[in-house]
């Protein structure tokens, strides 16, 4: 990337076949560094340690699920300001007034098409992406 640090992004999915192929994705076709955590506690613990420019948010997790994990952040001064985006199934959660009304930047439907999901987190972060010269 010209001159510009790579976004990094934590991604926080209890699924591992999900989070290597969103990883692949978002290094391969977004050129970002791409943290993972396996759950909601380990991804409030490297939210912290590890500062993103944003995460990445599962919302149905075991033991402390999406939203409790975002709930955690928001209340949290060293996390409150990274901007976090949802990769649900739960298609309640989509929608625009309600992923506004929680207070993400938006939120993307799983299964989520692999050659678009970069576009789509950099649309909701309002990211702009370099295209290759």
């Amino acid at each position: 990337m010209k001159g510009i640090t790579a976004k990094r992004i934590l991604f926080i999915d209890d699924e591992l076949h999900i989070r290597q192929i969103v990883k692949t994705c978002l290094e391969t076709l977004g050129g970002w560094e791409v943290l993972l955590a396996t759950s909601g506690q380990e991804g409030l613990d490297k939210a912290i340690s590890e500062k993103p420019h944003a995460i990445l948010l599962d919302v149905m997790m075991p033991e402390m699920d999406g939203l409790v994990v975002l709930r955690e952040l928001q209340t949290n001064a060293l996390t409150q300001s990274i901007p976090v985006v949802f990769l649900t199934s739960r298609v309640s959660l989509t929608e625009p007034q309600r992923f506004q009304a929680l207070g993400v930047k938006g939120a993307i439907a799983k299964p989520f098409d692999s050659l678009t999901l970069v576009p789509q987190i950099a649309d909701a972060l309002g990211w702009h992406l370099e295209t290759p010269s």
